[in-house]
């Protein structure tokens, strides 16, 4: 009874339409509420959510006495719920996460628990770079579940071929494009401001190219001063002077990435650039297949930085979701969701259905799979992006505990609307360490 995906074809773009209709509905359980019987589990809508719906059918059709119940949740309305639901012993069996400060919080409380035995021929198979963020002290609580998902700087050819502007592998190169772009009356580059979260792939990109991954690191390690380090100044001021320039449109701050507002602003040629993560390709798929099979959406890394130290091959975003294993749920139900890990959870069925939709799972030796793509270059281009990074950085939001990462957001969206300049920005973080 599995829900076949098969490859990037109408029928393909219609079912994902329908299922964005259907997560409206939700089932099993009450939004919010863990399930008071039986497995459960919370997932996110768009992206890969027909391979989760797949997954869950599959598994439903085939065990009827151990059925799991699904709610479906935007991401930013998923992010607020988890917290509440996790600190009150309400979670869902299956734990949806980013990992990174989230996932040693949940270790650290007793929240979730040591899935090491139960997934071990999963792990094996897996991009040990993305392995290792599912663990805590040698032990793994949370598994990869989906794609890999690197910030890649797409683009709308015909925008700039309008504009005559070719693609910058600079940060001069970009600022220069971004004066022509706004000339020709077109928004640089689109930004969902509103969201907040897409801002933090801004920072991030610049950060890492002017200092390298240890600035960060020093971040997490709670060195004193860590976000006053030259290289995160440098990043703010950039920031500062893109939004001085008009990169992101005078309305960003009104624009939302759950609703995709964002990335059709690029697929309907009314913005030429956006930084966003791997995760919104199958919505350029779905909601612009003809520029997407002309080869009119193009896609490169985040620009270098002249003088920086950091490599221009290391790449920031998510290595993938993960699934931990509640451990306020009926041990019974814990069972549940530890077989359905291993025995659904970046299967073949999933790899080949994450292929389709143009998404790469974090699984070694995907070559030769990925040539028999239509998107055989897009999917080439994103694998080798993870595969040769000499760094993945977490996102920042996720690589840091909740607090401090909410407060990261408000001073960043703060900064991005002008209303605190870049040393006030790495005062009040400072102060947060």
């Amino acid at each position: 009874m599995r829900l076949s995906i098969g490859r990037r074809t109408g029928a393909m773009v219609a079912a994902v339409s329908l299922a964005t209709v259907l997560a409206a509905c939700g089932g099993g359980n009450q939004p919010g509420q863990a399930a008071a019987d039986g497995a459960s589990a919370w997932a996110l809508t768009g992206g890969s959510e027909e391979m989760f719906r797949a997954q869950f059918d599959a598994w439903n059709a085939e065990n009827p006495d151990q059925e799991i119940a699904v709610d479906w949740f935007a991401n930013d309305a998923y992010k607020e719920k988890i917290r509440t639901a996790v600190g009150s012993g309400n979670a869902p069996t299956l734990i949806y996460s980013w990992a990174g400060g989230t996932l040693a919080d949940y270790v650290a409380n007793d929240s979730v628990v040591d899935i090491t035995a139960d997934t071990q021929e999963l792990t094996d198979r897996l991009v040990p770079s993305v392995a290792a963020n599912g663990q805590v002290d040698g032990k793994t609580y949370a598994v990869p579940n989906t794609q890999s998902q690197p910030v890649v700087l797409y683009y709308n050819q015909e925008v700039l071929d309008a504009a005559g502007v070719e693609v910058p592998t600079t940060y001069d190169e970009l600022l220069t494009a971004v004066g022509t772009l706004k000339d020709q009356g077109v928004i640089p580059v689109a930004l969902a401001g509103q969201s907040v979260w897409p801002e933090l792939m801004w920072i991030q990109y610049l950060t890492d190219r002017i200092g390298g991954p240890e600035v960060f690191q020093a971040v997490v390690d709670g060195e004193e001063g860590a976000w006053s380090d030259p290289a995160v100044i440098e990043a703010t001021t950039k920031i500062q002077e893109l939004v001085d320039a008009g990169a992101f449109g005078d309305s960003f701050g009104s624009v939302n990435a759950d609703q995709n507002a964002d990335t059709a602003l690029v697929h309907t040629g009314k913005a030429a650039f956006i930084l966003q993560g791997s995760w919104v390709y199958p919505n350029f798929l779905n909601d612009a297949p003809e520029l997407v099979e002309s080869g009119g959406l193009g896609y490169t890394t985040f620009p270098a930085v002249d003088g920086g130290a950091g490599d221009p091959a290391n790449i920031v975003g998510n290595p993938s979701n993960f699934w931990s294993v509640s451990a306020s749920a009926a041990e019974e139900d814990q069972a549940t969701a530890k077989s359905f890990i291993s025995s659904q959870v970046l299967n073949d069925d999933a790899v080949d259905d994450l292929l389709a939709i143009g998404t790469v799972p974090p699984i070694t030796g995907l070559e030769d799979k990925i040539e028999q793509q239509d998107n055989a270059d897009y999917l080439s281009f994103v694998y080798g992006m993870v595969r040769d990074a000499p760094h993945f950085q977490l996102s920042w939001d996720q690589a840091l505990p909740p607090a401090q990462a909410q407060e990261l957001l408000n001073n960043l969206s703060q900064l991005f609307l002008g209303q605190i300049d870049p040393q006030q920005f790495s005062d009040a973080m400072d102060a947060t360490l």
